[in-house]
């Protein structure tokens, strides 16, 4: 996505897997992520995530 649009903002969000979240989500930042949110979401957390990148 970023390749395609270099603009866009990315919130990546996971909540484990194999790897657990933390590895998930430290590749997404690697892959252009802004942000990043583990599993389960509290939303005043994307609410902040939201307003940041919007900013």
């Amino acid at each position: 996505m970023k390749k395609e649009f270099p603009d866009i903002k990315i919130i990546a969000v996971s909540g484990g897997g194999r790897l657990g979240p933390q590895d998930y989500l430290h590749l997404a930042k690697l892959l252009g992520a802004q942000r990043t949110l583990t599993k389960p979401i509290k939303l005043p957390d994307l609410l902040k995530a939201i307003e940041e990148l919007l900013e």
